[in-house]
Formats: structure tokens, sequence, C-alpha cells
């Protein structure tokens, strides 16, 4: 058996054999590599017969009627060849219910049918089969739309981050709505936020927000429940967390802890005086079970599962070694247990219902812009529940590059594009849903998982992995349906190694790109905004960079001294880095200061970084709250676990208080003024 045989079978089933690395030298993937990724793909290359009966396999999946085909509104249907009926007639039952005869045609490998006029998920009745097809308009919703044309300006914010009385010393959706009320006040008409995914309650020690156990569900942690019951029932059971309101840092199983006991004792006096009672809540507490279905009921179970297991057995925290009987809670979905995970979901949605409510009525055109992370934990309620979407088995990361010399692993998993395509896209069109439904945008991290994913077997390191193909125009399409289903916008973030030409793809589709000012750079400094995307969200930083404060003092050069990663002569470029951007401030007008060499205080720096990033043409520029107040620590430093307090980071002001800080309010101001 030749080496050609395995990378010929790769090719077909969508991996890239050869690709460019960041430095655009070409790469081959690793032979081994290869048999071990087409395994977790379930088309095994160990033999002559096994790679035959796989390209078999694949070669029926190409040909198969698909459950679900996607169209640009104003384009031809096309289905595969064996999808013609014997008379070439169908039958096309629109979403309105109108039912239309519809002709198809046999071109070459293709069924060609009519020209699609209206956008929705419509059914078609061909061959004795039903189909979905999903017309799509040509772009997403997008933010000029948004704005009419104006310039928009919003903030970004960790939601464990801001602080509320009585939130038990995380961050929740009510201090989100707080915060949006206040910015909406000041002329801010967004207010981008960490993921909501929801982690592991059993376990409050796995708190990354990128690192999900769904992102189907909501983190409880961020509820607040007066949402829900109100401040005088919530008063009655609430739990004494002075101490872990006003702590600096979060301690997250301390903080948990305290809240979960809240959630307790309010679950047990719902249960006795709201469900015996038949009262509204409870009313509604059941539309809403019934409206999550199957997968919340999963989801739930799997909550109750993992904290019984965890408990009794330590060891026992992975599902992958829970007994082969753990397959449903004792009692069934409608044990105590799942219900009050149940509980905790219902609480959570209503809140963010709340606070996106409260963002737009406040006057914001955008309001909350969601988090969409790359992947999921393998170990987390989804890989549990829904393991045949999954590649388990293979991790989502970077190859080595200029930045990571040995590459990056995320530890996370994601979809099959496979099973995606088999299922109908149901997976992603849950998630997507999900992600938007209380909200006026997502932003999609590393949206070039879209197109492909590089993913590594587990075990194995970073460079062994290799990029696997995803259906890119399909997946395109049904944002853009979704977006304007939900009246959201979607922003990719489309930073690090981007394959050429996605970025024209992404504004063909009305994804926003993410400008981010410290890498808008050429050769000899920083580029000057006017010549930023109009069609990308302007910004000083992300949760990953350094604060302008923090890059000006060199905080984060010190932070990854500490930690081991930082390079010689770090600090020296710094200085020259600095002399650079303050040229470039004072070329674009937006610092008074008259001096060349630039000023030690971070202050000038600050105030002149976020008026020079207004200035960009984007139609949403998003000011970090963290620059808005002037901090110098970053909410994550990469590469880093317990040598750096990621995720833990507490802002000092409330956050109904915190757009009302005299810089905050200073600063605000100054973006208004060059957004208009």
């Amino acid at each position: 058996m030749s080496d050609e045989a395995v990378f010929d079978l790769a090719r077909t089933a969508g991996l890239a054999v050869d690709w460019t690395d960041a430095s655009g030298g070409a790469q081959h993937i690793d032979l081994d590599a290869a048999r071990t990724i087409l395994a977790s793909l379930g088309y095994p290359a160990t033999t002559p017969s096994e790679i035959a009966e796989s390209h078999r396999r694949l070669q029926g999946a190409k040909e198969a009627i698909p459950p679900l085909v996607s169209v640009t509104v104003g384009e031809k249907l096309a289905l595969p060849a064996k999808a013609r009926s014997a008379n070439g007639m169908g039958e096309l039952v629109l979403e309105s219910g109108e039912v239309m005869p519809v002709r198809f045609a046999v071109r070459g490998q293709r069924t060609v049918g009519p020209v699609m006029e209206r956008v929705g998920y419509h059914r078609l009745r061909l061959a004795g089969r039903e189909i979905t097809v999903a017309v799509a308009p040509p772009r997403c919703l997008t933010l000029a739309q948004c704005g009419d044309g104006r310039r928009l300006w919003g903030i970004s914010a960790q939601i464990y981050s801001l602080r509320r009385r009585g939130d038990c010393g995380i961050g929740d959706a009510s201090a989100v709505r707080q915060l949006a009320q206040a910015a909406a006040g000041q002329g801010a008409d967004a207010v981008a936020l960490s993921p909501a995914h929801s982690l592991f309650a059993a376990d409050p020690g796995l708190y990354s927000p990128y690192s999900p156990s769904s992102r189907l569900f909501l983190n409880p942690l961020l509820a607040d429940p007066a949402v829900v019951f109100g401040e005088e029932r919530v008063a009655r059971h609430r739990v004494d967390a002075h101490d872990l309101e006003s702590a600096a840092l979060i301690d997250w199983r301390a903080a948990s802890s305290a809240k979960f006991a809240l959630f307790r004792r309010l679950f047990d006096d719902f249960e006795v005086h709201d469900i015996v009672a038949a009262t509204p809540l409870a009313a509604d507490f059941i539309r809403f079970v019934e409206a999550g279905g199957e997968t919340l009921q999963n989801h739930a179970t799997f909550e109750a599962l993992h904290a019984q297991w965890r408990a009794a057995t330590p060891q026992c925290s992975n599902w992958r070694s829970w007994p082969v009987q753990a397959t449903d809670e004792p009692g069934g979905s409608g044990a105590p247990s799942t219900r009050y995970h149940l509980f905790q979901q219902w609480i959570t949605a209503r809140s963010f219902e709340a606070a996106q409510r409260a963002a737009t009525e406040a006057g914001m055109r955008v309001g909350l812009i969601a988090d969409l992370a790359i992947g999921m934990d393998p170990q987390g309620s989804h890989a549990w529940s829904r393991q045949s979407d999954l590649l388990l088995g293979l991790s989502i990361g970077a190859p080595p590059d200029a930045f990571n010399r040995l590459g990056q692993n995320w530890g996370l998993v994601g979809f099959s594009p496979h099973a995606l395509a088999a299922r109908g896209f149901e997976p992603f069109l849950a998630t997507v849903r999900a992600a938007m439904r209380y909200a006026g945008g997502v932003r999609i991290d590393h949206v070039m998982g879209l197109q492909r994913l590089w993913l590594i077997p587990d075990g194995a390191p970073p460079a062994q992995g290799a990029y696997l193909t995803y259906p890119l125009d399909d997946l395109l399409r049904l944002l853009a349906l979704e977006s304007h289903r939900h009246g959201a916008v979607v922003i990719g973030e489309d930073l690090g190694t981007v394959p050429p030409g996605f970025r024209t793809r992404l504004r063909k589709a009305g994804v926003a790109g993410m400008d981010v000012m410290w890498f808008m750079r050429t050769r000899s400094g920083f580029r000057t905004p006017a010549r930023w995307r109009p069609d990308a969200v302007s910004m000083t930083t992300t949760h990953d960079l350094p604060t302008v404060a923090g890059w000006w003092r060199g905080t984060d050069i010190e932070a990854r001294q500490e930690a081991g990663l930082a390079q010689e002569d770090e600090q020296e470029g710094r200085r020259r880095d600095r002399r650079r951007l303050w040229q470039a401030f004072r070329r674009a007008g937006v610092t008074f200061e008259t001096t060349a060499p630039p000023p030690d205080a971070p202050d000038t720096a600050v105030d002149a970084a976020l008026g020079f990033v207004a200035t960009s043409p984007a139609p949403l520029m998003l000011a970090p709250v963290e620059d808005l107040l002037g901090v110098s620590d970053q909410p994550n430093l990469p590469g880093t676990i317990d040598q750096h307090p990621n995720w833990r980071r507490r802002l000092a002001p409330l956050a109904a208080d915190l757009m009302h800080q005299p810089q905050v309010k200073r600063r605000a101001a100054l973006i208004g003024r060059h957004r208009t």
C-alpha cells in the first residue's frame, strides 16, 4: 500500500494534505497523523481494503440526497443527480404553507431546479423524499444597516468582572443590564460580552468561558434570580457573601458555592409554593422546559449525573469513566436533581432576556453581542449527550507559527463536517440560534473555523495536526438566514492565520471582521485608522491582549516574564513601538500633546488610543471597559494556567456606576465626538 493512497483518501475526506504556514512556507501532512485523523473521522486507512471501503462510503455520502440544501435567494436550486423523480416534478411547500409545483432537470452530476425567490426554510417533496431547502438572503444583517449609515460605538466587558450588590462574588446578567443602560445613556449602541456558555456546575474550578460544557445553554452563575422572583423574595433566601463581593479576584469555588446555595433555597421554595400551587411562574417554567425539549432535558440530566458521580467517586468526574448503567439519573428526567438544573437554566435565560430587552429599550441599536466559543470541552454535556455531532479524539488548535513555535492545542472538540451535512446542519443551527437568542449580535471566535480547523489527535503534539475543510458556503448561508431571523449582526474574530481569500468571503456574506490596534501595522509603524477596513469592528485590544495602560507601562511583558513566556529584548522593542504609536496618534490628530517623545504616564496614551481607534471607518468601534477605566491588567494571559489570575479579575466600580466614573465619562465623550 502506497503512502499516496492514504493521502488521496485524506484529500477526499477534506483534509489538507499540502498547506501553507503563517510564514508562507509549504507544508505536508504527516502520514501517521493522516491515518489517525482519518480514523477519527470514521474512515480508517491502515490497509488497502480499509482505504477502498472508506472511499466507497465517502462517495456514497457525496452522492446521497441531503436532508438540507442551502441556496442564496435568486439562485437556482441544485441537488445530486439521483434526486430527480421519474417525471422530473416535485412539490415545494413554502413556510407560508403555500404549495408550488417545481420541475427539475439533470445537468451533468446535478439535478437543477427553479430559481428560489423566497427567503426561509421550505420543504421540497421529491422522489418520495422530503428535503429542507434553506433559502438565505445574500448577506447577514450588517452593522451599517443597524446604524442607518452612522458609525456606532459600544463597549466590551467580561461578564464575571462586573460588580453588583448581591451578586455573590460573580458578575451576572443584571450587572450587564445596569452597565448597558448606563452606556446607552452616553451614546453607546452595543455591549460585547465574554461567552455565557454553560460550564460545569459540579466543578467550579473549570471557569474558562472559552471551554464550555455546552454552547447550547447558559452558565447559571451568571443568573440573577431577582429578575424572576423579585428582590424581596430573593432577599429572604440570600446568603452572606459580602467578603466575596468585595474581593479584587473571584474565588470561583467559594463564590459558586454561595450562589448555588441561594439557587437551591429558591428552588426548594419554588417547588413548594409555585409548582404545587400552579402559579404563573410555574407555568412559565413549564413552558420553558417544554420549549427546550429533549436537548435541554439531556443537559440537565448530565449536570445531575456529573454532580452525583463527582461527589461519590472523584475519579468518575469524566463521563467516559461513568459506569455503563449511568445513562440516566435515578428517577428519570423528572427527578428533583434534574429539575433543579432545569430551574437554573430557566432563571439564567430570563436574566439575559431581560438584559437585552433593557439595552434596546434604553436606546441601543444593537444591544448585547454574545460571544460564541470555537468548540467545547470533550468532557462536557454536549460531548456526552450528542457524541455523533463531534470529532471526539481530535482537539482544535493551531499549527506552529512565529508566535507559538510548537503550535497550540486548545483542548476543545468541534463538529464533524460530515455529521453536519448528514444531520441537515441541525447541530450548527442549534448553536447559532442559542447564541442569538438573547442578543443583538454574535461574535464568532476563530471564525476561520467556518472554512477549516486545525485538528490534533489526542496525545499528539500540535505539529502533528492537519487542516480539515468545512462547508463554508452552507454555513455562511445559514448564518445569513439566522442573522435576519433574529435581527442579529455577525462579527468574526479573523485574527491569526487566515486562509487566502477568506476575508473577501466574509465581507461578501456581511460578516464583520475585527481590526485590533496592536495588529494594524506597517513596516515602519502603525497604520492610520483611515486605512482600516470599513466593514470590520475596530478596537484597541481584546481579552487575550494587553490593555492600553498595561502595554504602555510594559505590565504585560512583566507578567510574561514572571510566567516564563517573555522573549529577550521585549522592553527595548516596546520602547520603540511606543514611539511609533505616539507618532501615529499625533499624525491622526487625536492628542493635544505637542511633544514628540511619548509621555511616561499612560493616561494620555489611553485617551489618544481610544480616540485613534474611534476615527476608523468601522461601522462599530468597541471600547473595552478596562481601557475606559485605564487599568493595566488584562483579563487573560494566553499560555498560562495558574501563573496568572486568568478570568478572575473584577472591576472596582459597581456596574451601575462604571460609566459615571470621571475618566470613563471623559473617554466616552471623546469617543462619541470622533464617531459622529
